[in-house]
């Protein structure tokens, strides 16, 4: 039977130009001329604030449980007040910003002043000052950073971290609760200020090549590396995107997000966006995590975005939500344009639920769509803007940015050139090293293909990571990024994600962090304070995964794809050993290297309670 329609939608043609290179190599480009774009965020945020002046720009939850507002009109006068504040204080582009607090109204304020008049902000994730033991994470970033001012939401809440990182030079700015033993400065401060022309000066000599922001990522090993944004990063990526993304300027964007800001999803494609085309943004407290996605589910409730944004681990929790919540539901669908993936690959019984609840809510599909770049891409290097028909693909080079797919280890890795791509990492010039190609090319690291090789414009299919694949003592490599999403998917609703091992082993072995919810849904006579460490153990969680585990492992007998042995996990990843972002995202190496333990465990011969081990691989087979 053929499926409804999906919601129109306006999106640019998918028009490339391909051209192969003599060692079968491929160079892609869209034949979208990149436009003209201001020279800052700052300048978009003036037109805003002249044309719609009463707009809301940004809306948090107030203490009462509504929603407090800020206007675009009321944004720029509270930025360039800020911005004066700042600059009497000293801050410059060698005395940087930095931000440790969760998303927030005050936040966005503080960043967009410092940005305004050329002072870099650097917005730290919270994990590293909230979840972390040791705070040394922390530490480096601050010593890296060297802030003229460092600034936290809450000071108690934020106490120990200030205590342990936070530089004794630095002035210290609070929106509430100063911490004890600290003199800290009341943010109502900054707002007071008395406008200054040396704002309007400073302002004027912002240009393209002005540092924006600094944006920490951890990258596969090795402490957090500082990322330099330019204005002419996200401006000229925000172009891109409406070109591609056409419907973004047919009417104003609502989004209810809860990416973090220290994040380049979250705080460059989605916040830019959000000022690029004057929507507004709902800040959502929330995230996909108990006793937090409760938060994004209110929110949703009660307003309907034009756009969802999310990553494959926040759909997987809102989804159960959306199918038993008829509400929610209504209000999801209602405006909704697009739901968009990024950040990891969506697993297929992801798409095929959402498309379920669109059907069943408003009689057609919504149109899906992804992305793909990196911190260092500002982040969009390539976007979906043609319809797919299955998760996987991550589209086509957006205007102004060339694609490279060059030959390494059997793979094509895919590259970047554009006026999106950075100028280097803060103060580590030494990172830099082998960070481009001979031809000016940015070496991503991750690997892609044509999703039809006789017609580039179907679009380029996401094809791993490069470091993370891995041979077996056959020789065999095993593609991990593939697997780990068919992995995922086979053992719905047990795991939450998967780290594949096997390396130099004679088989692939799993280490499966638990979904929670999923795990108790299994349970049904469990008490709801179940502690997961007891569910992991139970014969409905474990026959579930072995159950799905031999069902791939009979589509695919291949020693490359087959699972010989899984370990499911109740602890969940370490924000300190780097096993996960914000975001979600497994650091598959960081895992593998702290629970070296149970690699072996998996690997071992003999019995073990706790291992779940697969039939034995069909001798046949064994290629």
């Amino acid at each position: 039977m053929a499926k409804p329609p999906c919601k129109p939608l306006s999106l640019a043609p998918a028009e490339i130009e391909a051209r192969r290179l003599a060692d079968g190599g491929l160079i892609l480009r869209s034949r979208q001329e990149l436009l003209p774009y201001p020279r800052s965020i700052g300048e978009l945020l003036r037109r805003w604030a002249a044309q719609v002046p009463e707009r809301t720009l940004f809306a948090e939850r107030a203490a009462g449980g509504g929603w407090r507002r800020v206007s675009y009109g009321e944004a720029l006068q509270a930025i360039e007040r800020i911005a004066a504040a700042l600059l009497r204080r000293g801050l410059d582009a060698r005395h940087p910003l930095a931000i440790l607090s969760e998303n927030g109204i005050d936040f966005a304020l503080l960043e967009l002043a410092a940005m305004h008049v050329g002072i870099p902000a650097a917005p730290v994730s919270p994990a590293y000052s909230l979840m972390s033991r040791d705070h040394a994470q922390l530490k480096h970033i601050l010593d890296l950073v060297r802030p003229g001012l460092v600034y936290a939401a809450d000071g108690v809440k934020y106490a120990a971290a200030i205590a342990a990182a936070m530089p004794e030079a630095s002035e210290l700015v609070v929106s509430a609760n100063p911490p004890p033993g600290r003199k800290a400065t009341d943010f109502a401060d900054l707002m007071g200020s008395a406008p200054s022309e040396a704002v309007e000066g400073a302002f004027s000599e912002v240009g393209p090549d002005t540092i924006a922001k600094i944006l920490f990522t951890s990258g596969s090993t090795g402490k957090p590396k500082g990322v330099i944004n330019t204005q002419r990063m996200l401006v000229s990526n925000q172009q891109a995107i409406a070109q591609m993304w056409r419907f973004l300027e047919e009417r104003p964007p609502v989004l209810v997000d809860w990416l973090p800001w220290n994040h380049t999803f979250g705080g460059n494609h989605n916040f830019n966006l959000v000022i690029r085309n004057g929507g507004t943004l709902y800040i959502d407290g929330g995230k996909p995590a108990p006793g937090l996605i409760e938060t994004t589910v209110r929110n949703l409730r009660e307003v309907p975005a034009t756009v969802h944004f999310n990553v494959p681990r926040g759909y997987d929790m809102l989804i159960p939500y959306l199918e038993r919540d008829r509400e929610l539901k209504e209000t999801f669908f209602r405006d909704l344009d697009t739901m968009v993936y990024a950040g990891a690959a969506l697993p297929q019984h992801l798409w095929d639920r959402l498309e379920r609840l669109a059907i069943e809510t408003t009689g057609r599909r919504v149109v899906m769509l992804a992305a793909w770049g990196s911190t260092e891409t500002a982040p969009e290097a390539t976007a979906v803007h043609f319809p797919i028909p299955r998760p996987g693909v991550i589209g086509l080079p957006a205007p102004g940015i060339e694609i490279k797919l060059a030959p390494v280890s059997g793979k094509l890795e895919l590259r970047v050139k554009g006026p999106n791509v950075t100028p280097g990492y803060w103060r580590q010039p030494e990172l830099m090293k082998g960070m481009f190609d001979e031809d000016g090319f940015l070496k991503m690291g991750d690997a892609g293909k044509l999703a039809d090789p006789e017609d580039a414009a179907k679009g380029i299919l996401f094809d791993g990571r490069l470091a993370e694949n891995f041979k077996l003592m056959s020789g065999n490599w095993v593609q991990v990024g593939e697997l780990r999403t068919e992995l995922i998917t086979a053992m719905e609703p047990v795991a939450q994600d998967v780290v594949v091992t096997g390396h130099d082993r004679e088989e692939i072995g799993l280490l499966v962090f638990a979904n929670p919810a999923g795990c108790r849904a299994l349970c049904r006579d469990a008490a709801h304070d179940t502690p997961l460490e007891t569910l992991v153990g139970r014969p409905e969680v474990r026959d579930r995964l072995a159950l799905g585990l031999a069902a791939h492992n009979e589509a695919n007998p291949a020693s490359s794809r087959r699972v010989a042995a899984a370990l499911l996990m109740a602890e969940p990843p370490s924000i300190d050993a780097g096993e996960i972002t914000d975001k979600g995202y497994i650091n598959q190496r960081a895992v593998l290297e702290r629970r070296s333990a149970l690699v072996e465990r998996l690997h071992r011969e003999g019995a073990d309670p706790e291992v779940i081990r697969l039939a034995p691989l069909p001798a046949q087979a064994a290629t």
